[in-house]
């Protein structure tokens, strides 16, 4: 029973299918008279529309529609809405942009929305597309969310002059001013998080179609929340929610990408439903660069306060977060979702941050694998770094000192979470070990030898997973003995599919060639809560445990009347009801045989096995780690190698020890480009996109990372009943400070004691020699 079971080293039932074409995505989607769509963009930043002409486009051959703005609100559909709403500084409700799926009279970023050419083929689209005459008068644009709010900076909207949407503040300012008056030592640092591309496989891409026999839409995409995608199509259509199916299919990455309503969703099903045809988009790669939403793009100025001998009085920081020119469906999530990972895993008396959410003439902002938690993470790693230099300790024994302790659990920081569970002396312990951090000085002198810049980084990190929410499941046990699994969680690569058959196996029995697990489609179950924030695991992984304690007491009575036994005589395990005992039992597969065996059981019995399974969680709970991570840099270049990583993690109890180390370690790769390769520019002038494409926006490759070793130090959860934490977002919380404590290390020698993300050669290149230039002066 343990070959399938929880906590083996099974691999992904779903590969040999995704590994030989035998994935279903949305680009493999062709329905009956379907067509193709083709969005018109904007390609200047800021610009008024003084006319659009459509008619030589309608013209064209093939073209079945060209429709713009006027079109749009004659239909009078509505339009994506916020959430969370945020206030002002000084208490009033935030500016939220009309976001009109197509633009009226102005645009206000490189690839905004300016019309839909609907035809026959997608090259007759673009063709047609070449033909819509638009006449732009250009504005002033600005793509820095600082210079946004300086005094002099266009307005992105004319309603919203100052350029702030939003500005949230958290934790007791008075006390942390206090502490930093009092401090005996500071240290203080500006740290830009640069804007990110979540670059999945897949590109974006949607199909709508409707249905006018019945009323009935449906939209097929690869989405985070399909129900909750669904909800907000019904608002703008005015549709009820049993006329609108979303179906996802298998979808190649998201990344926090998908997790929005796009125009593009809203913009197939109308035209749609205005040609009465099916209509499909797909994004090819440069245009994802201008239209998909984007992550990170914040900017800190740091502080924390420290006694002499290194004990943390305080942090304070401010945050200046590029939202873009529009507000996606969830835009002011992440400045501020997880600002309590800034607390990290250190006992902190004190703590205040002021964030501000403002508008430039770039993509929205949505979530990106961590929503705010690498960020956060980021400013307290650094900082601690920062300290120790200035003091002049170990930055893991500055780690250890603060850290918070086993039987100070559960722990309520300064700022925001209340920490369940974790060991975070030991998990630094345990990489000191792995890494060898004692014995680094010898490896940097050799590596001296060899005309090499050798740097060692470290960093303690703690995020929230899978915050209070609900999920939904569905097993239904066919006459046969197979099962179908339904759950409300989507999948984009994390291994859902293996998990609850490891799940299923464990607790019922059935082997996973026997189970068909169903996730995406919104017409499989009533609600579900989607994919994101590192949940999956947990909420979905318990909703479909407690399913299997249903399907068993719902057995039970089955088998008591099939063994003439007492229902509480009945014992179950490894797919065998038994009378307690006794040497009488009869298999699950013959329950469910006799389930179905429609008459012949008593009235009180439903026919039948199948249950559906709620279930919600009121607490979060907190993976936590130690990486550490060695990097070489060539003087003459600024190249960086990363030469050796090692990853200690805390996800509680451990469901699949195999894909885990999937997830921690394609977290890192996301850390690694993060910190040194992947920006996404602007031209500060004209407010054009630079990086447009892979010629330009640089992606990591094998060659720019060592292997990820990868251990567990699993401290299990009392918050649900598999004991689990979120591993998902994990590796790349921790991986972005992590690598850049490493890089400032390595360039510490010549007295460099930080450098912005990316680290690129030729930002590292131009450090070093402003750093020779210091020293010769």
């Amino acid at each position: 029973m343990e070959k399938f079971g929880i906590g083996q080293p099974v691999p992904r039932t779903e590969d040999p299918r995704l590994l030989t074409g035998g994935g279903n995505y949305l680009d493999d989607v062709t329905l009956p008279r379907q067509a193709r769509a083709y969005v018109l963009r904007s390609p200047h930043a800021a610009a008024k529309i003084l006319s659009i002409d459509t008619a030589a486009a309608k013209d064209a051959p093939g073209v079945l529609a060209v429709l713009t703005a006027e079109d749009y609100e004659a239909d009078g559909y509505g339009v994506p809405k916020c959430t969370p709403r945020r206030k002002t500084r000084d208490g009033k409700p935030m500016f939220e942009p009309y976001n009109r799926s197509l633009v009226s009279g102005r645009v206000r970023m490189v690839g905004d929305y300016v019309a839909l050419v609907v035809a026959e083929t997608l090259e007759q689209a673009k063709d047609a597309a070449e033909l819509v005459e638009v006449d732009y008068e250009i504005l002033p644009s600005v793509t820095s969310a600082y210079r946004a709010i300086q005094d002099g900076a266009p307005p992105v909207w004319d309603e919203c002059k100052d350029n702030i949407c939003f500005v949230h503040l958290v934790g007791d300012r008075e006390a942390t001013d206090k502490a930093f008056a009092d401090a005996p030592v500071t240290v203080r640092q500006w740290l830009p998080v640069n804007r990110s591309a979540h670059v999945t496989m897949e590109p974006r891409g949607a199909i709508g179609d409707y249905d006018s026999r019945s009323g009935r839409w449906t939209l097929y995409t690869g989405c985070h929340y399909p129900w909750q995608i669904r909800t907000e199509l019904c608002d703008i259509f005015g549709v009820p929610e049993q006329l609108f199916t979303v179906k996802t299919g298998d979808i190649g990455g998201s990344f926090g990408l998908r997790g929005a309503t796009y125009h593009e969703h809203i913009l197939v099903c109308w035209a749609a439903r205005r040609i009465g045809r099916p209509v499909k988009w797909v994004a090819d790669r440069s245009e994802g660069f201008m239209s998909d939403h984007h992550g990170r793009d914040q900017s800190w100025d740091g502080e924390l306060a420290l006694t002499k001998d290194g004990k943390i009085l305080a942090m304070r920081a401010k945050n200046y977060a590029n939202v873009g020119a529009y507000l996606s469906s969830r835009g002011t999530l992440p400045p501020v979702a997880n600002l309590g990972t800034a607390a990290g895993t250190y006992d902190v008396p004190a703590m205040h941050i002021d964030v501000t959410g403002i508008f430039t003439n770039t993509n929205p902002l949505c979530p990106f694998r961590g929503n705010g938690r690498p960020e956060a993470s980021y400013l307290i790693e650094r900082l601690m770094d920062l300290a120790a230099d200035e003091i002049g300790m170990d930055p893991a024994e500055l780690r250890r000192r603060n850290s918070i302790r086993p039987d100070q659990m559960p722990y309520k920081t300064a700022l925001v979470f209340t920490y369940d569970c974790g060991d975070f002396e030991k998990s630094i312990d345990m990489a000191k070990e792995m890494s060898d951090w004692d014995g680094f000085a010898a490896r940097r002198a050799e590596a001296r030898k060899r005309g090499r810049l050798r740097g060692i980084g470290m960093s303690s990190t703690i995020e929230r997973a899978a915050a209070p929410s609900f999920e939904m499941a569905d097993i239904r046990f066919h006459q046969g003995g197979t099962v179908t699994v339904a759950v409300g969680t989507t999948q984009q690569g994390q291994g859902h599919e293996t998990i609850y058959k490891q799940i299923i196996w464990e607790r019922l029995g059935v082997h996973p060639d026997n189970v068909l697990v169903v996730e995406g489609d919104t017409e499989m179950l009533a609600n579900g809560g989607g994919t994101g924030g590192s949940r999956s695991a947990t909420l979905g992984g318990n909703t479909v445990a407690a399913a299997t304690d249903k399907i068993i007491e719902k057995g039970k009575l089955i088998a008591g009347y099939m063994l003439e036994a007492a229902e509480g005589d009945i014992e179950f395990a490894q797919g065998t009801f038994r009378v307690a005992g006794t040497d009488r039992s009869v298999s699950l597969s013959e329950v469910v045989k006799k389930s179905y065996d429609g008459g012949n059981l008593p009235a009180e019995l439903e026919p039948g096995l199948a249950v559906t399974q709620g279930y919600q969680t009121q607490l979060e709970n907190f993976p936590n780690g130690c990486h550490v991570c060695e990097v070489e840099i060539d003087p003459e270049t600024g190249v960086i190698d990363v030469v050796d990583y090692k990853v200690v993690d805390d996800v509680g109890t451990v469901l699949n020890p195999l894909t885990l180390k999937g997830q921690i370690q394609g977290g890192v790769v996301h850390g690694v480009g993060q910190a040194l390769l992947e920006h996404i520019q602007y031209d500060a002038e004209s407010g054009q996109l630079v990086t447009g494409s892979f010629m330009d926006y640089t992606m990591p490759r094998a060659d720019n990372l060592s292997f990820i070793d990868v251990k567990s130090n699993p401290v299990p959860t009392a918050t649900n009943p598999l004991g689990c934490k979120g591993a998902g977002e994990a590796g790349t919380v921790g991986a972005v400070p992590c690598v850049m404590n490493a890089v400032v290390d390595a360039l510490s020698e010549l007295g460099i004691r930080h450098i912005d993300m990316p680290a690129t050669p030729m930002r590292v290149w131009q450090a070093l020699q402003d750093a020779k230039k210091g020293a010769a002066a």
